[in-house]
Parts: C-alpha cells; structure tokens; sequence
C-alpha cells in the first residue's frame, strides 16, 4: 500500500510543479510583450538611445541599430493608400511666380486670413550645421539679410508684406496668435521669439532661451521646434530636436508645467506609452476640447494633451501614414478633423522593409480613421514640413523644405477648374523662370525661384509646342510638294533630276522620312517619366538639411 501511495503523491507532486512552471512562463511571456510594446523612460543623455538620437541628428556614423520590438503585420499599404479619395485639388497657378522662397519651414495665418510663411532663404540645415553638442557651427556667416517672413494673398499668393531681415540664423517654427502677435522659433539660436503683428517695430515683444547656447534647464531651449497660444495668452513650446518635451508658460513668460520624455526609438509603435516624445515637431490646438496635439515625428504618431494640465488625452497613428509624422492641423469642419502630412522614410537602403509613400492625409478625430489623401498634381511630396489649414477646411497650405515651395489645396466643393489661357500663361512664366539660371556665389543671399505649375501643365506645354510643329512641317511640306508638282509638269524632260531633288529635301526635313519611336509611344502607354525627370524641373541645389530624407532622404530628412 505504501508504494502506490507514494506514487500517487509524486504525480501529485510533478502536476503542481508543471502548473506552478507555466503560470511563471505565461507570466514572463507577458512581461515580455509588455516591454517590446512600451519604452521604458530613459533620461536625457543617460543611455544609448540618447547617443542613437544624437547619431541620427548629425546624420553620421554607422548604421543605427535601434532595439526593434515586434510589430504586428499591416495590411498592404500601397493597397490602402489607392483606396483613399482626394478630395483636395491643388492649386498650380498658386503663388504667384515672383514668389522666390527658400526652404520653407513653416505656414500660417494671420488675423486678415492671409498666407504667412517662415523660410530660409539661402540657408541649409546640413550635418555640419552643429556640432555634437547641438551647437551652432556657422554663427560667423551672420544672421540672414534677406526677408524670411512673407504674407501673401490667399487668392493670388501676391506677396503683401515682408520682413525678418538680418534676425534669423535657422528657421523652423511659426505661429499667429490670436491678437495677430508672430512667435517664430530658431533652433540654431535655440531660442523663441514673439513678434508686433507683421513685425512691426522689427524687435520683439518677448524672447526666451539663450542665443547660440543649448540647454534643458527653466532659461534654455535646445532647438526648439514650434509654440500654440491659447486665448488667454498662455503658450506652448515644443523644444524640440533634444529635449524631447513641451513646456508651458503664462502670457509673461513664466513657466508653469513642463512634460515629456525622450523615448527616441526610430520606430512606430501602434500602442506607444503616452507622455513619450521622439521628437515633438509640430503643434496645434483644439479648442473645442481644449487640447493641445504635438506631432510625434519619428514616432509617426499625433499624441493630445489636456491644456489645462498637460495630461494624456488620446494619440491618433495609421499605418498608412508610416513611421514619420512632421506636422498636422486642426480644422472643426466635419466634427473634427487633422489635416497631417508625412515624410520620407528613414529606412535606409534599396530595400526597405515598409512600402511609403509621402502624401497628405485627412484624419477624423471622431473615427480615428483616414479620410482622404492629397498630393501635388494627386502625386507626392517630397519633403513637406509643416501644414496649415482654414478653419472651415476649405483650403490647405504645405510647407515643403525641397523642393522650395509653398502649396496651396482646395476643396473639391469650391475648387475651380483652371482655364486653357491660364494653362498657356503659366506654361510660357514657367519656362521663362526655368531658363534663368539660378545666382549664387560665396556669401551673396540666394533664393530658390518658385516653380508654381506642375508635371501635368508641363506636359500640356509639351503638347502643345508638338501639336504647332507637326501643324507646321505638315503646311511646309505641303508647299514643297505643291512647287515640286509644278516645277515637274514644266519641265518633264528633267522629272529624274527633279524627283532627285525632292527626295534630298525630304530627308534633310527636321525628322525626317523615318519612324521614330518616342517616349510616348511605347507599347505599355504614356509615361510622364519618359518625358521629365522625377522633379519636372531643374531644382536648384537644396539638401532639405531638416531632418526630412535619409540618404539623400538622410541629407534633408535628418535636418529639419
């Protein structure tokens, strides 16, 4: 009897053994899905996702290896992506064409409605533009002599004022507050200004951070990215490229909350953990909901916060988006709504892993899901930086590092259709502005000339030069032929010598008596790309140095 039952108590034994072991292993399993889903919160400057985030900034060294959690299957994004409706339909005769910008950082409206941008004129955010301790390297060239603030006429994108001479080293952010007031931020200054309505006077009415000098304490900034004003005149600074946090501050300056962490992990989490920024890039407001968002871009998410208190609200992420998020704007139309737009991928390498594709989207607050898509000419950006939007979402302005442009959208439902003379006169401006080669040289101001029409109204250009040649030769030919007829019935003793003779006149025609297969003719149909580069026109020499490309996406991606 004792034998069975000592038997008995050792299976006993070895079934709570085996429970006891794979509740531990459910357990760890658990804890383990946790920590690959949620970052843990790393100080600034006190571990390796710092050193990483400093690496990807100065856009050197080897590859970044950054600890990649597990990430969920998508469904295919180019399918999705073809799925979204455009509603928006850009504006190629927008601005007019003796708007020359360069790289614009930044887009806004002042309190008359008018079109207010922040650009760079001649600068480049470049990976020699700071040092490793985010200092600026270039401080002896002097500040930019040039305008960099432009208002422009919503209709004609006629410029109506200008000014910020000789203030600015490195634009990024702009905002307009609600008593017209201009706050601008500039990370090689690192520090934010707020401006008289249009400037005036030419001094500002505030300036925080210290010039030239980064830091993290309650007087300094580093690289600060973008500010949000309440009515009441409490403001916001997203600061930005090395902090990693949102500081709040009272209508005098005083500082009255500060939030985020830096979690930098060059990944998109699809349920990242509140509170975390790897780098908060843009900011708009929600009035409505009195909350404030912050575009986390490597993490390409929006994340909203209580403005009341800085607390977590809610974070709005598609993955049709992808991975990098630089700027969206809220519009109350249609019960709320983010106009977002994305950037190149920061995959290095011929084969990236993720399919993306550079667009602008619309997002409903109330649904979380995308609405619809825009692009220039319903193609891509390609570095787009900052967006604007009207607040009855009729209209939508892209700021876009390089090319150096400025876009304008409107809705279908009060868009116009561009007349053919309209088409004709931009074709003719355009080329005119394409022929003129760009100045440069050592320390004079250069600007990038705008090039306002699209792909599209180049090829309707194109057409139509080929359409009047063909016209052309064909009247030409028919003449020759009329004479040659004429010349041969009046003297048919020489018909050889005079067939000889047209025969030599036809074959020294423009194109000749030959088929020629062209561009257009091939057998799997029209292609703009036989016809134009992937710019259309020649853009001037701009690297985007503002963190927007890797490669050469590394070059303009990296440095915005």
């Amino acid at each position: 009897m004792k034998q069975p039952l000592t038997v008995l108590k050792g299976c006993f034994f070895c079934l709570n053994f085996l429970w006891i072991h794979r509740l531990v292993t459910a357990i760890d399993v658990t804890e383990n899905q946790s920590a690959q889903r949620y970052l843990q919160g790393l100080p600034i400057g006190s571990g390796s996702n710092a050193d990483r985030l400093q690496q990807m900034l100065k856009g050197v060294g080897a590859p970044i290896n950054w600890p990649q959690p597990a990430k969920p299957e998508i469904t295919d994004v180019k399918t999705e992506l073809a799925k979204l409706n455009t509603t928006y339909v850009y504006q190629n005769e927008w601005p007019a064409n003796n708007v020359r910008l360069g790289a614009v950082t930044a887009v806004s409206f002042d309190k008359a409605g008018n079109v207010v941008i922040f650009h760079r004129v001649n600068r480049i955010w470049s990976q020699r533009t700071f040092n490793n301790e985010n200092v600026y390297q270039e401080k002896n060239r002097g500040p930019i002599r040039e305008s960099t603030v432009l208002g422009l006429e919503p209709d004609t994108g006629k410029v109506l004022y200008d000014w910020g001479k000789n203030m600015f080293y490195m634009p990024h952010g702009l905002h307009i507050d609600p008593e017209d007031n201009v706050w601008l931020t500039d990370v090689a200054l690192h520090q934010v200004f707020k401006f008289p309505p249009r400037g005036a006077g030419g001094r500002p009415l505030l300036t925080l951070g210290t010039a030239f000098h980064p830091g993290n304490g309650i007087k300094k900034f580093c690289k600060p990215t973008a500010v949000a004003v309440l009515n009441n005149g409490d403001f916001f600074v997203a600061d930005g490229y090395c902090n990693a946090r949102i500081v709040k501050y009272s209508k005098q300056g005083e500082q009255i909350l500060v939030w985020g962490e830096n979690s930098f992990s060059g990944f998109s989490y699809d349920v990242a953990p509140p509170n975390f920024f790897a780098i908060p890039h843009a900011l708009t407001l929600v009035p409505e909901l009195e909350l404030l968002c912050a575009a986390d871009r490597e993490n390409g998410r929006v994340q909203c916060f209580h403005s009341i208190n800085g607390t977590f609200h809610s974070q709005y992420h598609n993955p049709v988006i992808g991975d990098r998020l630089f700027s969206m704007a809220y519009t109350p139309a249609a019960g709320g709504e983010l106009v977002i737009v994305n950037g190149p991928s920061a995959e290095v390498g011929a084969q990236q892993q993720h399919y993306n594709e550079v667009h602008g989207f619309v997002l409903s607050m109330r649904t979380r899901q995308l609405v619809s898509k825009f692009g220039p000419n319903n193609l891509q950006f390609e570095n787009p930086h900052d967006v604007a939007v009207t607040a009855d979402g009729n209209a939508i302005y892209v700021a876009e590092l390089s090319p150096t442009r400025i876009h304008k959208f409107l809705h279908k439902s009060v868009a116009k259709p561009m007349s053919l003379s309209a088409v004709k006169s931009l074709s003719s401006s355009n080329e005119v502005a394409a022929a003129a080669p760009a100045s440069s040289g050592s320390g004079a101001e250069t600007a990038a000339a705008h090039h306002p029409s699209g792909k599209a109204i180049l090829v309707a250009s194109l057409m139509l030069v080929f359409a009047g040649s063909t016209l052309a030769l064909a009247l030409m030919m028919a003449r020759r032929r009329k004479r040659g007829n004429q010349a041969i019935s009046a003297a048919p003793a020489s018909d050889l010598v005079y067939r000889q003779l047209a025969a030599s006149n036809q074959s020294c025609l423009p194109f000749g008596t030959h088929n020629r297969r062209h561009a257009w003719e091939k057998t799997e149909g029209f292609k703009l790309g036989g016809l134009l580069d992937r710019n259309g026109f020649e853009k001037l020499d701009q690297n985007a140095s503002d963190e927007e490309h890797e490669q050469q996406t590394t070059s303009i991606s990296q440095y915005a």
